[in-house]
């Protein structure tokens, strides 16, 4: 930009601030060559397709090329004329549609090069014939077999007319180049089925993705909800029995608060988790917070015991979730199935490994009634110990659910540990 003043003039330079957006119909560079294939693919189908045609279209009209090409038929060459460019441009050009358009392309390719071996010339726009072929099988989605049997029509019907035009060729010759021209067919079969196959195997892993994340979403759900509320009813159910004592019942309501605080608040973080906006690190119960579970049941009127052995490492990747799941898990049976009996949980950090177990004697007699002590498995619609066996296989551990000798319930998990954090 020029600024005149007193008869001087002077060049000021304006540069944009840094981070500032670009101005109106810039370009950016490129800045480096692995940009350019991207670049590149932005272009439509077309544009794409179009320089192999111009390529054969300039080889073949270039005076060295003529008569080198394809010959079928055994007809006497001659010299190009104004049809021969024609022909030769009937054949070439109709690429850039060959993805596109397959069957107008190949229509248009077939008919130049039967110019082409009808009048002589040769050219080595036959090349063509083979690649829109190709395409043709690769791209044609519907009539394929009639359109296969049309074009053999037409090329049965192109031999006769070379051999009345005065061809030297036998049968022999004219079923080869059919024979490779079949093959050529198939090659782009072959294309087609093996696309429409990686399309169904990227299809399928897409939905075995989304279901196993549908899966996973709904055991997380089961894990939070079953065991706050839960432990929420039970404590309500026995705030009824506490109407004469006033000190027992504001206790018992300020666990329902307090239950029901960490039910929104693990709710809200696992709702934080599914937001496509959340950036934050995956946060996940440790077997530490068991202690935390402990006490919430015990509020709940569980007698339950906790013994935990050996000193957690850091980060055991997703082992402590499993851990802290079981213990979770095993807990919400014992206040649905026998609340009131004696539990007992034990969690031992080992060499490699989290050991759990949780066991509930033998049937409640708490204000709720209980169910029968035997397996749980079917509660929660299946979601319950069969999903902790499914968490616990996946890490290769071992888990095992059923009665004890005392006629309670045991569940206990070997779950091995990822230490520094893989899992």
């Amino acid at each position: 930009m020029r600024r005149r003043g007193r008869g001087r003039s002077r060049t000021v330079r304006v540069r944009r601030a840094r981070g500032a957006p670009p101005r109106r119909g810039y370009t950016p560079p490129v800045t480096s060559l692995r940009q350019l294939p991207e670049l590149w693919r932005r272009f439509d189908v077309t544009v794409r397709d179009l320089p192999l045609g111009l390529l054969i279209l300039v080889a073949a009209l270039l005076p060295a090329s003529h008569t080198h090409g394809t010959q079928l038929g055994g007809l006497p060459g001659r010299d190009f004329d104004a049809l021969a460019v024609v022909a030769v441009a009937l054949q070439c050009l109709p690429l850039a549609i060959r993805r596109r358009l397959p069957l107008l392309c190949l229509t248009l390719v077939t008919a130049g090069f039967a110019v082409d071996q009808l009048r002589g010339y040769h050219s080595l726009a036959g090349t063509a014939q083979a690649i829109a072929l190709m395409s043709a099988g690769a791209h044609l989605e519907h009539h394929r077999r009639p359109l296969a049997l049309l074009f053999s029509a037409a090329y049965v019907a192109l031999a006769i007319a070379l051999v009345a035009a005065g061809g030297t060729e036998g049968p022999s010759e004219f079923v080869m180049y059919y024979l490779a021209m079949g093959l050529v067919w198939g090659m782009g079969s072959w294309l087609r089925a093996t696309r429409a196959a990686e399309a169904e195997r990227r299809r399928r892993v897409a939905e075995d993705t989304r279901t196993a994340e549908r899966t996973r979403i709904a055991r997380e759900l089961h894990d939070v909800v079953t065991h706050h509320v839960t432990a929420m009813v039970v404590q309500a159910e026995a705030a009824r029995y506490l109407t004469a004592a006033p000190d027992r019942l504001d206790t018992s309501l300020a666990a329902v608060t307090d239950t029901g605080r960490r039910a929104i608040t693990d709710l809200r973080h696992l709702l934080d988790l599914l937001s496509p906006d959340y950036g934050g690190e995956a946060r996940t119960p440790s077997a530490g917070r068991v202690l935390t579970l402990v006490e919430q049941t015990r509020l709940a009127g569980q007698p339950v015991e906790f013994t935990e052995e050996g000193t957690p490492p850091e980060s055991t990747g997703s082992a402590d979730l499993v851990a802290y799941r079981v213990v979770q898990e095993a807990l919400t049976n014992a206040l649905k199935h026998a609340h009131g009996s004696r539990t007992a949980v034990e969690v031992h950090h080992g060499a490699g490994e989290i050991t759990v177990a949780v066991s509930t004697a033998g049937t409640g007699t708490g204000p709720v009634s209980p169910a029968p002590a035997g397996p749980p498995e079917s509660s929660g619609g299946g979601r319950g110990l069969a999903g902790l066996r499914e968490r616990v296989d996946v890490l290769g551990g071992e888990f095992s659910a059923g009665r004890g000798t005392d006629g309670g319930f045991v569940v206990r998990a070997r779950i091995p540990a990822a230490v520094g954090g893989a899992s």
